[in-house]
């Protein structure tokens, strides 16, 4: 099924008891794009994700994932989507490679071994296919837990935090990952708390506080909110280069230099 919008929605609502989580959020994502809702802790986005991926239902308002409404076709959402949490959900006593079968064998495709063997391969994992995955690092079991979430080729990811707690060369692997998702076609739904993050790869960052979508647009139109940046200019001292270079030339000229006592220093 094709649809101009990838993700939808329209006046979503949500509280848990006194708690008013979502009020209202308005959003589109258009179909291979890389889309960052940016909140801190508590502004609602995992809620929001729970509600698109079926796992919660909304108070109010409606979404749309592939062209599914979330609350009147939920099967038809969960075969379009396919949802990585904050933490890998790999299981460390088996294999990265036997991690990617039984996903495929749960979703009853034919040839999972081929299909493990080509997602290991794609996420530069051949090498450590056959080690537990208990041993590998935190980038590698993320890289992992987003190849067994990509088995059955679902358009629309969501992706909520999934850099939470790896070091800095394990988040570079898991965004050139992301990357090369939408450069396949693959819709990305990203939330985050780190803004650069939302800056390195989205292609459009929604900016969610207190349950309301605040701002939202391209990350150009996002600091043109701001005003114009003021040009100061400040003093530069010499440094020992230019002290150096002045006291003995370049090339053969060289200046004349006194010395403190005022005779000729040469």
């Amino acid at each position: 099924m094709t649809t101009e919008t990838a993700i939808r929605v329209r006046g979503i609502e949500k509280s848990f008891k006194d708690l008013s989580v979502l009020r209202g959020v308005d959003l589109d994502v258009a179909p291979g794009s890389i889309f960052a809702l940016l909140g801190s802790n508590g502004a609602g986005k995992t809620t929001l994700v729970r509600i698109l991926s079926t796992l919660l239902k909304a108070d109010a308002g409606t979404a749309t994932v592939h062209g599914f409404d979330v609350a009147a076709e939920p099967r038809d959402v969960r075969r379009s989507i396919s949802l990585t949490g904050q933490f890998a959900a790999v299981d460390g006593v088996l294999s990265g490679r036997e991690n990617l079968v039984l996903v495929a064998k749960l979703r009853h495709l034919s040839d999972p071994g081929g299909i493990a063997d080509a997602l290991l391969a794609r996420f530069s994992l051949t090498e450590a296919g056959r080690r537990r995955a208990a041993t590998y690092s935190g980038g590698m079991r993320r890289r992992l837990d987003i190849a067994m979430s990509l088995i059955g080729d679902p358009p629309v990811v969501v992706l909520d935090e999934p850099t939470t707690g790896l070091d800095p060369q394990a988040r570079i692997e898991v965004w050139q990952t992301i990357k090369k998702l939408a450069e396949g076609g693959t819709t990305v739904l990203l939330t985050t708390q780190y803004l650069d993050e939302a800056e390195h790869l989205a292609d459009r960052i929604a900016i969610l506080h207190q349950g309301r979508i605040i701002q939202n647009g391209t990350l150009s139109e996002l600091k043109q909110l701001l005003p114009p940046a003021k040009v100061e200019y400040v003093e530069k001292q010499p440094s020992l280069e230019d002290v150096f270079l002045a006291l003995v030339g370049t090339g053969n000229d060289s200046p004349d230099v006194t010395s403190p006592t005022g005779k000729d220093a040469r």
